[in-house]
C-alpha cells in the first residue's frame, strides 16, 4: 500500500489537456504499476468499489491506449478522438477486470480498447457504412495489411486472404471494392471548376423547376384543388364553414377560444364542431373528385 502512495507522489495526476502534445507528455510521466500494486488496486476496486483505485489503474494504463491508437492513424481520423475512444474501452476493461485470473490488466484491456476504436472508425470513416456483418468488420481491419500491392488483387491473393480470415472470396472482393471508393460531395466543392460540377451527383439530376409542362401541371393541380375545396365547403352549414375558414384558411387564424366567444359556446364544443366539419369536408371532397 505504501508503494502505491509513493508512486502517486511522483506525478501530478491532474492532467492538463490544452493540447494533444501536452496530454501525451503527461501520460508518459505517470508511473507504471508493479504486478503487486496492480493486483492490490484491482482487489480494492472489486471488493470495496474504491473509485480512487479505479482512477489509479486507468491513469497508469493511458500510455498503452495512446500506443494502440497510433496504430490506427491511417484511417484519416484525428488521433485525439482515437485516444478518447480507446480510453472508454480502458475504463470498461478496468470495471470488468478480475485480479484473480492471473493476467495483467494491460493484456485483458487490449480487447476492450481496440473494440471501442474499431467501432468509432466504422461509424466515422465513411458517410455510408462499409462494414456491417461480422465477416466484413474482420476484413475491414485486416485487408490493408494483407494486400501485397496498391492495385487490384489477383484471384490467388483473394483466395489466400479468404482462407486466412475464414470468409468467402466474394466477401473479400466486395470489401476491396468498398475500400477503393471514397465519399463525394453531392453538390461538389467550392473550388471545383464549372465543368467539373456536371460530374457531381447533383449534376445528373433533372431540374424540373423551369419545365413548362411541369409548371402547367402544378398550376392546374393547385387551381383544381382550390376549386374542389371551396365546392366541398358549400355543402357545410354556415357555422361549420365559418369554423373551417377561420381555423384553417384565413391568413389571421382564430383560436378555439376566439370562436367559443363568438358563438357563446365552450371551446370543447367548438373543437367537436370542427372535427365533425372536417369529416364532412373530407367526404364531400372525395365525392367531388370521384364525380
Amino acid at each position: 500500500m505504501g508503494n502505491i502512495n509513493t508512486s502517486l507522489q511522483t506525478v501530478d495526476v491532474r492532467l492538463p489537456v490544452s493540447s494533444l502534445e501536452t496530454y501525451l507528455h503527461y501520460v508518459n510521466q505517470i508511473p507504471m504499476l508493479t504486478q503487486e500494486e496492480e493486483h492490490d488496486l484491482a482487489v480494492r476496486l472489486q471488493k470495496h468499489n474504491e473509485l480512487g483505485a479505479a482512477k489509479r489503474l486507468i491513469l497508469a494504463h493511458l500510455r498503452y491506449v495512446v500506443r494502440v491508437a497510433k496504430g490506427y492513424q491511417g484511417y484519416g481520423l484525428p488521433l485525439a478522438d482515437l485516444i478518447q475512444e480507446g480510453n472508454i474501452g480502458l475504463m470498461k476493461a478496468v470495471r470488468r477486470f478480475n485480479p484473480d485470473v492471473g493476467v495483467r490488466l494491460v493484456t485483458f484491456a487490449m480487447h476492450w480498447i481496440k473494440a471501442e476504436i474499431h467501432e468509432y472508425i466504422l461509424r466515422n470513416w465513411r458517410i455510408v457504412k462499409v462494414a456491417t456483418t461480422k465477416a466484413q468488420r474482420k476484413l475491414f481491419f485486416n485487408l490493408r495489411n494483407l494486400k501485397k500491392r496498391l492495385g487490384w488483387m489477383t484471384q490467388q491473393e483473394v483466395d489466400d486472404i479468404a482462407r486466412d480470415l475464414k470468409v468467402k472470396p466474394e466477401t473479400v472482393r466486395e470489401m476491396e471494392m468498398r475500400l477503393a471508393t471514397s465519399d463525394a460531395s453531392f453538390d461538389g466543392y467550392d473550388d471545383d471548376e464549372d465543368d467539373q460540377h456536371h460530374f457531381t451527383p447533383a449534376g445528373f439530376l433533372e431540374d424540373m423547376r423551369y419545365n413548362p409542362a411541369q409548371q402547367l401541371e402544378n398550376t392546374d393541380w393547385s387551381e383544381q384543388s382550390s376549386d374542389t375545396i371551396y365546392h366541398a365547403l358549400e355543402k357545410l352549414d354556415e357555422r361549420s364553414q365559418d369554423i373551417i375558414r377561420t381555423r384553417w384558411l384565413d391568413e389571421n387564424k382564430l383560436t378555439l377560444q376566439d370562436l367559443a366567444d363568438k358563438y357563446q359556446i365552450s371551446a370543447e364544443r367548438v373543437r367537436q364542431l370542427e372535427k365533425n366539419a372536417m369529416q364532412k369536408l373530407r367526404a364531400a371532397f372525395e365525392e367531388t373528385i370521384a364525380a
